[in-house]
């Protein structure tokens, strides 16, 4: 059985069974040493699907390639070595700091720069991550603990709508996506690069998507992020974009906000009265910001 090296600082919370991400010292470096266990009997089958986005080993293949080693707008820092065994695969990574000079403007322009690189076609490639994250929520009973809330009402309305959504969603023109882009992914920078880490969710995805998922995390506003990710890539359609955006933080931020709000609703007391448990209210908090762009999906939607 596979053990981290005791000498290992732990980083973070431990994700699936013998996975998990540790500080290392080689070299004279710092390194950020990540387990990914391989799937064991009983798990879910998508965990050894390459087309989908909860593919255990993507990290891996992303690291061993090097298809996103010196692209445009994201690229990965360096990876010393990818070890693997029966029991999964250890990735060796450099630590990458927090570029205190970026904000969400110069991520989103990266996001779109990025999104215009033609990339080597891969068969491990990510596809339909929101669609899968969706499907997911409907195997959990969709958003059942929003229903006892004040948006009750708009989250029944875009529920009911999810499959056209989606469906129109398809219908972009797509492009490489990172899948998890967040500001504590998009850390670094080089030159005018993002070093952006965690690549488990690398693919190709309707253009657009990143920067929505960014809007959930940063303080600027949803409009001007998509007119920065529209900078970076000049050549696609604004409106295509501000949809793909749009479908993609607004229905992220309700999984979010239902995941969490779940988790609390079990215990004691009126629901009502939980929203400002620190689990809960950063996503509450998302959520309201990204109110007019639910608001905008459905215009859509009657238009």
């Amino acid at each position: 059985m596979w053990e981290p090296d005791p000498g290992w600082t732990p980083v973070g919370t431990p994700g699936r069974s013998g996975a998990g991400l540790w500080l290392a010292q080689a070299g004279g470096d710092t390194w950020v040493v990540k387990r990914l266990a391989r799937p064991v009997p009983g798990e879910s089958p998508e965990l050894e699907d390459p087309g989908h986005s909860g593919y255990w080993r993507r990290e891996a293949d992303v690291a061993l390639d090097g298809v996103v080693g010196d692209t445009a707008g994201l690229r990965a820092p360096v990876f010393r070595r990818v070890d693997e065994d029966e029991f999964g695969i250890t990735l060796w990574q450099a630590a990458v700091d927090q570029d205190p000079e970026s904000n969400g403007l110069f991520r989103a322009h990266a996001l779109g720069r990025f999104a215009g690189q033609e990339l080597p076609a891969r068969g491990w490639y990510a596809r339909g991550l929101l669609a899968e994250r969706i499907a997911a929520q409907e195997r959990r009973g969709g958003w059942r603990t929003l229903a006892r809330t004040t948006v009750a009402d708009l989250a029944d309305l875009l529920w009911l709508r999810r499959g056209g959504l989606l469906a129109r969603l398809a219908a972009l023109p797509h492009g490489p996506a990172h899948g998890d882009a967040t500001p504590a992914n998009l850390r670094g920078r080089v030159g005018n690069e993002v070093l952006a880490v965690d690549w488990g969710t690398l693919g190709l995805a309707p253009v657009g998507t990143d920067v929505g998922y960014l809007a959930l995390s940063e303080r600027e506003h949803f409009d001007v992020l998509v007119a920065a990710y529209c900078q970076g890539l000049p050549a696609a359609d604004p409106v295509a974009v501000a949809y793909a955006a749009r479908l993609t933080a607004v229905f992220s931020a309700f999984n979010r906000a239902e995941w969490t709000l779940a988790r609390v609703a079990v215990g004691q007391g009126a629901l009502a009265g939980k929203y400002r448990h620190p689990a809960v209210r950063p996503a509450l908090a998302s959520l309201q910001r990204l109110l007019p762009q639910a608001d905008a999906l459905l215009d859509s939607w009657n238009g």
